[in-house]
């Protein structure tokens, strides 16, 4: 960063500056005049933004990536451009600037230092009116950022509560949700059923049909339970081939009747859309285990799957309590 003369001499006036906009003052135009103005080449930065100052672009463009230093820096780049300034913040804070400041192309700044700033501030109402019109205008942006940056990570957050295969939920999201569903249950003291099915000789269908069927099949599967359940109810891949499927609010003979009803859709589901292929079939056996009291989420989970084994030992394609 090289100086090359002051705002006096150069064919800049503080018309160009957005922080003095609308102010005709002599006084504070005398104050400028000997601030530096100086020159940044394309992607130098600026050494000493850790000192107090305001820089307001005259020429060229600054990329500006704010708290680098703080170990807050998310990638965030803000462009500065002619008129425009950076170094507020600290100006007002008193502190060093966090921000790492660089050229994105060859740039003249004004540079003021930060104890001018504020005897400029004691002067005139205008350039305190006009601070704090541009502190409002990005905190603005910075709540619109944060928002945008919420909404991304509940985006994400969700995103890996799902089973990229099926779309159900998956075990993660299982094992955040259903001790709460649980405890939802016992506190109103209202039934909740769990189902635990398993496709029937996965490994045989793979082995005959190959992997990529063995997807189409678990997709289908996941759509038959996805289709036929209340809104109220949620159905998560647990792993493999094994699937499940949460009911609250529903006592044994409706949670019986619900496993029955998948049961029977899940025969008739079809694998391949081209009819051109031999259509095969898919069969699941289901456990369904109810809530008791005092029982908690490892207890369900396991009362569910000694229901499914008592499925398969009686010939599977069934269902069994």
């Amino acid at each position: 960063m090289e100086q090359i003369g002051t705002f006096a001499a150069s064919a800049y006036t503080i018309r160009d500056l957005h922080l003095f906009r609308d102010i005709d003052d002599e006084q504070i135009a005398q104050a400028l005049a000997e601030c530096a103005v100086v020159r940044l080449d394309t992607g130098a930065t600026v050494e000493d933004s850790n000192r107090a100052r305001l820089y307001i672009v005259l020429r060229g463009a600054l990329a500006v990536e704010a708290d680098t230093r703080n170990g807050m820096a998310d990638g965030t780049v803000s462009k500065i451009l002619p008129g425009e300034s950076v170094g507020e913040q600290s100006v007002l804070d008193e502190a060093a600037n966090l921000a790492s400041i660089s050229a994105l192309e060859e740039s003249e700044l004004l540079v003021i230092e930060g104890e001018l700033v504020w005897k400029l501030i004691d002067q005139s109402n205008g350039l305190a009116r006009n601070l704090l019109r541009l502190l409002s205008f990005r905190i603005r942006a910075a709540n619109a950022l944060l928002r945008r940056r919420q909404k991304l990570g509940e985006f994400y957050r969700q995103l890996s509560m799902n089973d990229g295969l099926t779309g159900l939920y998956n075990r993660a999201w299982m094992n955040d949700m259903l001790p709460k569903l649980i405890a939802t249950a016992q506190r109103a003291g209202t039934p909740l059923a769990l189902v635990m099915l398993d496709l029937d000789h996965f490994k045989r269908f793979n082995d005959t049909h190959g992997h990529l069927a063995g997807d189409d099949a678990l997709r289908a599967a996941a759509d038959v339970i996805s289709t036929a359940l209340r809104p109220s109810d949620f159905a998560l891949r647990y792993g493999g081939e094994e699937l499940m499927v949460i009911l609250p609010e529903t006592p044994e003979p409706l949670a019986l009747m619900v496993a029955d009803r998948l049961c029977a859709r899940m025969r008739e589901a079809p694998i391949f859309r081209d009819m051109r292929i031999p259509l095969p079939h898919i069969t699941a056996s289901f456990g369904v285990a109810l809530l008791a009291p005092g029982m908690d989420d490892s207890a369900l989970i396991a009362a569910a799957d000694a229901a499914l084994y008592r499925a398969k030992d009686g010939g599977r394609n069934r269902v069994s309590r």
